[in-house]
């Protein structure tokens, strides 16, 4: 599953001192199990998840694109060599997918449109951060080496499916109407929810939504996205296998800001 976790939480690392972040490209098998036992701790532990290739008895959350994947890994090189691997983000681009037979996405939505753009493609999946880096600066860190990698691909357009915990439409009504009125991807964008998870979403009308809250309740992850021009397909597709309620994200590079691409970019470490 291609998810996207990331939540509000204050930084809390004790008395130790602070991070010494480091980001880069796994370039061995070590590095991605490293990957895959940070997958297992957020997405299986901590939020339920299961998968066909999901490996309880090694604590590893793996499926069949990670062979064809780049995967970025953010260490805080302050933690004991083994337990360094704090945040990961899995790329999958045109040619890894065709190498896979697919995007991930294409197991919850419909890509057609995407794929025939012509633009220049990166699928976005797997990022989640360890608890304790979460609502600090570490996601800041993936970012910056994100958009290195986006500059120097020529990458037209990010996407991938990010989630809310949770199967429950009706519970979720306000956070998604809100997504739905505000954040619709354009016909270029429109792709569609297929599949056995995927269900069609009318969203509440606006006078009935509590915005303050729906944004409280929306992903703080989903929440970066939309803040730089993200744009949300048609439909939701539930995933009852890792307990989580997913829309598709799609970002054109164009509309991130110069500011934001100041923010984000910086030089990315290959070792």
């Amino acid at each position: 599953m291609n998810k996207m976790h990331e939540e509000t939480r204050d930084l809390s690392i004790g008395a130790r001192p602070g991070p010494q972040f480091a980001v880069s490209i796994a370039q061995s098998r070590a590095d991605v199990l490293a990957a895959q036992r940070l997958r297992y701790q957020v997405f299986v532990a901590e939020l339920g998840g299961d998968g066909p290739m999901v490996d309880h008895r090694a604590g590893l959350e793996q499926d069949i694109f990670d062979v064809h994947a780049t995967h970025l890994i953010l260490r805080d090189l302050s933690r004991p060599q083994a337990d360094q691997v704090v945040g990961v983000y899995r790329l999958l681009d045109a040619a890894a997918a065709a190498a896979a037979g697919q995007y991930y996405c294409e197991n919850e939505y419909d890509l057609t449109r995407l794929k025939t753009s012509g633009y220049r493609l990166l699928e976005l999946g797997r990022s989640c951060l360890h608890p304790a880096y979460r609502g600090g600066i570490a996601m800041m860190h993936l970012w910056q080496a994100l958009a290195d990698y986006v500059a120097v691909n020529k990458i037209d357009v990010l996407f991938g499916v990010a989630s809310f915990h949770g199967t429950d439409l009706a519970r979720l009504a306000a956070p998604l109407s809100l997504l739905f009125h505000r954040h619709a991807a354009p016909p270029p964008f429109q792709v569609a929810a297929i599949g056995p998870g995927a269900q069609s979403f009318t969203p509440l009308a606006l006078d009935r939504i509590d915005r303050v809250a729906a944004m409280r309740e929306t992903p703080a992850l989903i929440k970066a996205y939309l803040r730089i021009g993200g744009v949300v397909g048609q439909g939701v597709f539930v995933d009852h296998a890792f307990n989580t309620t997913d829309v598709c994200l799609i970002l054109p590079t164009s509309c991130v800001s110069t500011r934001h691409h100041q923010i984000y970019k910086r030089p990315l470490s290959h070792g």
